[in-house]
């Protein structure tokens, strides 16, 4: 992972850690470099149309949550934000990483570039419907060695959106092997696949 802010670049480590028995999921994202770390963390249900998110926290200097209150139709934010619908298909910060994967693996065929996709996200503040276009393929010299992968790109449509920038490795099931996020300031995170622990 490499962290640039303003003029200067830091390095730290991250570890995308997912868990799954077929019918519940467990994924947590931990990144730690020198400014700090930052774990995000969702857990729910894996149903026929993918993952359906239950709880998400993001752990920075502070916690904050999302519950995904499917009984009642709702997303309610322990930051006290006023509640949100709860729409179909509706994911959060990090499970929508691993929705697109998801989706893509299942039908390549369906996402050549030029392609939007459309998912409802929920962070811990509000909801909002991003969307991702498929760039195309390219090839990655990462830490963990060359990847073939395919680029996806979600655009801000708004002055503080985050520009996320996610590459997909088709010989590795479609798993996320970089994830770019760009900060409207010109901030950026760059995670990049080292390995992989299967065990």
């Amino acid at each position: 992972m490499s962290v640039r802010k303003g003029l200067f670049s830091l390095t730290g480590t991250a570890l995308l850690d997912w868990r799954q028995d077929g019918q519940q999921y467990e994924a947590r994202l931990e990144a730690n470099a020198l400014v700090g770390s930052r774990v995000q963390r969702s857990t729910g249900r894996i149903t026929a149309e993918g993952l359906a998110p239950a709880y998400f926290s993001d752990k920075g200097r502070g916690e904050q949550a999302t519950h995904f209150d499917r009984a009642n139709g709702r997303l309610v934010f322990s930051n006290n934000q006023p509640q949100a619908p709860l729409e179909s298909g509706m994911q959060d910060r990090l499970s929508v990483l691993l929705q697109l994967s998801a989706l893509v693996a299942g039908e390549p065929a369906k996402y050549p570039p030029g392609t939007r996709i459309a998912i409802p996200t929920a962070s811990t503040r509000e909801a909002d419907t991003w969307i991702f276009e498929v760039e195309g393929e390219e090839d990655l010299a990462l830490p963990g060695g060359a990847v073939h992968a395919l680029k996806l790109q979600r655009l801000p449509r708004r002055e503080y959106d985050q520009k996320i920038e996610l590459w997909l490795a088709p010989r590795m099931d479609y798993a996320p092997v970089r994830l770019r996020l760009t900060n409207p300031n010109g901030d950026t995170v760059d995670n990049r696949w080292s390995s992989t622990d299967k065990g």
